[in-house]
């Protein structure tokens, strides 16, 4: 914090036409899986009354405004001075190899995939994330760099928690602001995305991808590819054995299972489709109650519907329905 004048020189903070204003009006601020857990890491560092007040700040529109950008965040927030406090907050942006490393985890599994490319998170992704050794929140206070121009020597101060607040609704907005802040954007994420997986972005493949070319046969017991004479194939390793001269293609997503099993001929696949993969036991005995077996579990009638007669009535109307041969 700066080392200007005493804090208690000040008062209210000035009012602002046009700040950012939080959408929530009351209660929790985020409505996202993610905005919520980023600001649950915030509440469980033991901030107090600060976050409070940082949240009646964001409400009122004091945050004039907010930018991502990797490892930092800016922001300007009026305060009871003339000129707004310039607010810093900043996390670590992973480097390139880690992003990487991640890029491929994501491209391939199919379902992160699809997620990302339709702009959602799915819940799994900070798992995903934290299995990578690349925490997508901070696990600790430590991890964060706040910096606020204003005279109050708390940490967080209200404009420094206004400001998580607001940068929560904008990753409710748009989640892919929280991987900018780690080190990715969207377009290069997507992009990244894309490539690993062959796929243009109107979604047809892209030339050297994987998927199956036009005139190759698709084995129908494993949906391995053969592919003619000439082109790659895929080795029992997920890689993709090519010409002599050229470069080997990566193989992701179903791909990367399916390389390395081994080929089975449709034929006998066919011979032993309806044949269960263990025995079956031998069908139990059937028991042979008979008809009365439910009469036999009932307490007799009342009188007011036929008492014992209506027993002996219904026992023969059963051994009707039963036949002779039963």
């Amino acid at each position: 914090m700066s080392t200007g004048p005493r804090f208690d020189e000040y008062g209210p903070p000035l009012r602002v036409e046009g700040g950012l204003r939080a959408r929530s009006t009351r209660g929790a601020i985020g409505r996202s899986w993610w905005s919520r857990r980023f600001l649950e890491v915030l509440e469980s560092f033991a901030l107090g009354s600060r976050l409070t007040r940082g949240r009646a700040y964001a409400r009122r529109g004091q945050v004039l405004r907010l930018d991502v950008a990797p490892g930092l965040v800016t922001a300007e927030v009026q305060g009871s001075r003339p000129a707004p406090y310039p607010v810093r907050i900043g996390l670590s942006a992973y480097p390139e190899e880690v992003w990487r490393r991640i890029e491929a985890e994501l491209a391939g599994q199919a379902f992160f995939s699809a997620r990302l490319l339709a702009g959602d998170l799915p819940a799994e992704l900070e798992e995903l994330f934290a299995a990578a050794g690349a925490p997508l929140f901070p696990a600790e206070v430590g991890e964060l760099t706040q910096r606020c121009g204003c005279p109050d020597f708390a940490v967080p101060c209200k404009h420094l928690a206004a400001t998580f607040y607001l940068l929560a609704e904008a990753f409710d907005a748009d989640p892919f602001r929280l991987l900018h802040w780690r080190g990715r954007s969207r377009a290069d994420l997507l992009d990244r995305l894309r490539t690993l997986r062959g796929v243009r972005p109107d979604g047809s493949a892209a030339a050297g991808s994987v998927d199956q070319p036009a005139g190759t046969a698709m084995s129908s017991s494993t949906g391995s590819v053969d592919p003619p004479a000439g082109t790659a194939a895929v080795s029992s390793t997920g890689s993709v054995d090519q010409p002599a001269g050229t470069a080997a293609v990566s193989v992701t997503g179903a791909g990367r299972v399916l390389a390395g099993l081994t080929p089975v001929e449709p034929a006998a696949e066919l011979d032993r489709f309806w044949l269960s993969p263990v025995a079956l036991p031998d069908r139990p005995p059937t028991l042979d109650t008979g008809p009365e077996l439910l009469l036999r579990q009932l307490g007799p009638p009342g009188a007011e519907i036929g008492g014992p007669g209506l027993v002996e009535r219904l026992r023969r109307a059963y051994r009707e329905f039963r036949g002779p041969t039963g």
